[in-house]
């Protein structure tokens, strides 16, 4: 068995190396298998109906002159149609521009006109996001839902829009991310960097056509693309997709319905579990607050066992991702056996560059990098041992669309590309990653400050939902979101919320500053009563709120 396993992963290595191998090998080996499904909904596919879908609407864009190199948007919730909107485009050498959902009119927008794009696949909840402006500039309009034609320029419908067979090196999707800071950068990704992480997926978790999962993440990111799209259509695997937004309830339900295999999140989600449900119900039971006390880790088993069983049974892959997940919350899914694995990587690497599962999680690391990829750490600081994480694969990005300069300021003079990740290595030779370089403050006396450090000490305190650390006027300043049952805004304006407000903020202030170093103590605690602005994979924009909105 193992030397077929190693003949067939070589196979796959050799013959699959474009999207559009990919999409006529699945489809015509796994035909008869169920390739997507809407859980609450009748649309899915065969790939087999899958394929004959994409090459329909394919010929449909032929007609109106969008050929092999032209730009393809999409800008759409979560669904089937998604996927058969991507491939109707780059199995024939067009290219794909996923547009989040989130995105404001301006930045649809900007992201239409700055990637040329002549097509928009969109669901008609979401036209309100497209201004007359980027209207205008488009050849073709198609409801997602139904691929009914919303705008279409009719006058070049008799134009042949001629397709080709893409090569490796070929791009196959531009991805625009802003990040947790600045703007936005067009990732031009090959179908050799998107076959590389579907690759190392087998090599790592090999899955089946028997396998399925339920994708909750946006399809635009990288992160649910790759992992969560592409690679289940390798392996002839089945994705069922909701047709409302995943709140807690109708997830759950789903969950012991379809009982997946596998599940792609970000830290947030499991965290809210952690913080919201476990601890609670360990204060609530007697049974398992002396379990905790005196067999942690049996009672970390019990609760293990009980979350695997919410989420249906049969998870042999519960995928965390996008961004670091709490040391705390890890080390009890750790001690519960759990089956999450960490991701760790970039939109600019498509996405994966290291990872963490089985017997090689650690609580707080990431990992090992992933097969086929380079790892190492430049500018180490000989006293900590930290330095950049720097990578070189097949992975790694072609550029940035149309900025030649952020390009060449990604990558070192010898070709690896910098993440702006702080990391250190143990002896062991797994990665810890300590902070971004952006985000990194430096202390009054030169020494290195980690937000992330602090704020993992944060939202560790009972009632904290979310919290980010900023710099203001040489001070570090804790900005905060408590749970709703914490803080009762309705009385906002009343001297008594003032005072039980002022005694929260001493509180924290005083449990922080006791855990973290001296260079690493708040000086300053601000209360935030809206949510934080958030990117797609839940991460804090923070640049939006380094300004200086108090005083202090």
């Amino acid at each position: 068995m193992r030397k077929i396993s190693k003949e067939l992963k070589r196979w796959h290595e050799n013959n699959i190396d474009t999207l559009g191998t990919l999409f006529g090998y699945s489809t015509t080996k796994y035909s008869k298998n169920k390739q997507s499904q809407v859980i609450d909904g009748e649309l899915y596919y065969t790939y087999g109906s899958f394929k004959q879908k994409c090459e329909s609407i394919s010929n449909q864009l032929s007609q109106y002159g969008i050929g092999a190199g032209d730009k393809v948007a999409i800008l759409a919730h979560n669904t089937p149609n998604w996927t058969v909107a991507f491939f109707a485009c780059v199995p024939f050498g067009r290219i794909v521009v996923p547009i989040l959902v989130d995105s404001s009119e301006h930045e649809v927008t900007n992201i239409l006109q700055h990637s040329e794009s002549k097509v928009l696949f969109i669901t008609r909840k979401l036209l309100y996001k497209l201004s007359q402006e980027a209207l205008s500039g488009m050849r073709l309009v198609v409801d997602i839902d139904t691929f009914e034609t919303i705008q279409a320029d009719d006058e070049v419908l008799t134009c042949d829009g001629r397709v080709a067979v893409p090569k490796p090196d070929d791009i196959a999707a531009i991805i625009y991310t802003s990040g947790t800071t600045g703007s936005a950068k067009g990732v031009m990704l090959s179908h050799r960097n998107f076959m590389a992480n579907i690759k190392t997926c087998y090599y790592t978790h090999k899955c089946t056509d028997k396998d399925s999962c339920i994708s909750i993440l946006p399809m635009a990111h990288t992160y649910e693309l790759s992992l969560g799209v592409l690679y289940p259509i390798y392996c002839g695997a089945t994705v069922y997709y909701l047709s409302t937004p995943p709140v807690p309830s109708l997830l759950m339900a789903a969950m012991k319905q379809i009982r997946p295999t596998a599940l792609l999140t970000v830290p947030l989600i499991i965290e809210k579990i952690y913080r919201n449900s476990v601890l609670p119900a360990i204060r609530k039971s007697k049974i398992l607050s002396w379990l905790n006390e005196h067999h942690h880790g049996l009672m970390c088993r019990i609760i293990g066992w009980k979350l695997k069983k919410s989420f249906g049974g049969r998870l042999n892959l519960f995928g965390v991702g996008g961004a670091k997940l709490d040391t705390t919350v890890e080390e009890f899914l750790w001690k519960a056996r759990f089956p999450y694995a960490i991701g760790y990587g970039l939109t600019e690497t498509a996405p994966l560059i290291g990872y963490a599962m089985g017997k090689d999680r650690y609580p707080g690391s990431i990992g090992y990098p992933i097969y086929g990829v380079e790892m190492r750490l430049d500018n180490v600081n000989p006293e900590t041992g930290e330095g950049e994480i720097v990578v070189r694969g097949d992975n790694v990005m072609l550029g940035y669309y149309k900025d030649p300069e952020r390009t060449k300021e990604a990558f070192t003079e010898d070709g690896w590309f910098k993440t702006s990740d702080i990391a250190y290595m143990d002896k062991k030779g797994r990665y810890f990653i300590k902070g971004r370089v952006g985000n990194m403050i430096v202390g009054p006396t030169g020494e290195n400050i980690y937000p992330e450090e602090i704020e993992s000490v944060i939202n560790d305190i009972e009632g904290v939902n979310e919290s980010i650390i900023v710099e203001r006027k040489g001070k570090l300043v804790a900005l905060i979101q408590f749970n709703e049952n914490v803080i009762d805004w309705g009385c906002e304006g009343e001297a008594e919320f003032y005072e039980t407000l002022e005694a929260i903020k001493d509180k924290v202030m005083n449990i922080v500053n006791k855990k973290v170093s001296k260079y690493s103590k708040i000086n300053y605690v601000e209360v935030m009563k809206e949510p934080f602005d958030k990117t797609a994979t839940r991460k804090i924009r923070r640049y939006k709120y380094e300004e200086n909105f108090e005083d202090i």
